[in-house]
């Protein structure tokens, strides 16, 4: 097959073809329609997370935000069939641990990544593990780029605003950081009924943030947003989004709270945080604030997300941006850099 495979960090992905995944009594093979580039494929291809470890390897296949058709499963695999068109969360268990039996799979204890653990989605084929627990069907009516688009970022927000900060409707959402992660709660928290504000540094992105949802966005560049944040909601929000994961914003998250707000962290730090924030603990205490965190979605959680979808109450291809094949990875990986790069770009050619 096919693929774009990592031999150095910092260096060109090399498009070379490589032997096919074999398939194992509780996979399935998945034949990659589309791919979502994202700045978690970013992060290890830079090695910014080899702290946590999770650095590239070389020879490796990175991707994780996938859709495609099942080629080929598994002896035990009972729940899919070749033909079916399905759509892979990045967050996967194995199915044994006490949270994949509560049905909290996105924190099983020994977690399973595509383009981490094993091969991932910029290879044109994918043997994913434990298929039954970790493929969602995807409905004829959604394309496989908007699939794709909901891999990670998307199905993040989605967990995140709904499951984890409750979001409810009439409340103020504040959204640090409109890359795909913060669109995506943008489109998410205003289908909820939510009034959202973007804050960014780049005009084009907080553009993009009006036309997913946003009622205001604020220019971070530009002057300080928590000022304005306050003025805008009247006190303060009552769920306020780090969509980015470094110091400053979620700094401002924090300080952006009315009192007994939650903070919602999504995004994670770079090797310059390392893992560890300083937070403003003695505000959290009188205000009490709260701080909720979230990692990826469950594919149990995915039929819901999807209906949304189908009703047109959220639309993760608005955040789509541009398409390519697997040669324009490298460009987007150097976009990401300096934080160019607007929405989100899918690989649809292989």
């Amino acid at each position: 097959m096919k693929a774009a495979v990592f031999e150095a960090t910092k260096k060109p992905l090399v498009i070379k073809n490589v032997p096919d995944p074999e398939c194992a009594a509780n996979s399935a093979i998945i034949a990659v329609e589309a791919n979502g580039i994202c700045r978690s494929d970013w992060h290890a291809w830079s090695g910014d997370w080899s702290w946590m470890g999770l650095a590239a390897q070389p020879g490796s296949i990175l991707g994780h935000e996938f859709s495609g058709v099942v080629q080929e499963v598994g002896k035990d695999i009972k729940n899919f069939k070749k033909g079916d068109r399905v759509v892979v969360p990045f967050s996967q268990g194995d199915g044994t641990c006490e949270y994949c039996r509560n049905g909290q799979s996105n924190v099983c204890l020994t977690p399973l990544l595509p383009g981490f653990s094993y091969h991932g989605g910029f290879g044109h084929l994918v043997a994913v593990p434990f298929a039954d627990l970790n493929l969602v069907a995807l409905p004829e009516s959604i394309g496989f780029v908007e699939a794709a688009s909901m891999g990670c970022r998307f199905m993040t927000s989605f967990h995140g605003i709904v499951d984890r900060a409750q979001v409810k409707p009439g409340e103020w959402v504040v959204v640090h950081g409109c890359g795909g992660i913060g669109l995506s709660a943008i489109n998410i928290a205003a289908a909820i009924g939510a009034n959202v504000i973007g804050v960014d540094l780049d005009s084009a992105k907080l553009e993009l943030a009006k036309g997913v949802g946003a009622m205001h966005v604020i220019n971070a560049k530009k002057s300080d947003p928590i000022p304005q944040i306050q003025e805008l909601t009247g006190g303060g929000a009552h769920v306020s989004v780090d969509a980015l994961g470094i110091a400053t914003t979620c700094r401002n998250s924090i300080m952006s709270l009315r009192k007994q707000g939650r903070h919602l962290q999504i995004g994670l730090t770079t090797a310059a945080e390392g893992g560890e924030i300083s937070v403003p603990i003695d505000r959290m205490v009188t205000m009490e604030l709260q701080i909720i965190a979230s990692l990826g979605m469950q594919a149990s959680h995915y039929p819901a997300m999807l209906q949304m979808v189908q009703a047109g109450k959220v639309s993760p291809k608005a955040m789509i941006t541009g398409t390519c094949g697997l040669d324009g990875i490298n460009k987007i990986f150097e976009e990401m850099n300096t934080f160019q790069n607007v929405g989100v770009t899918v690989i649809n050619k292989y």
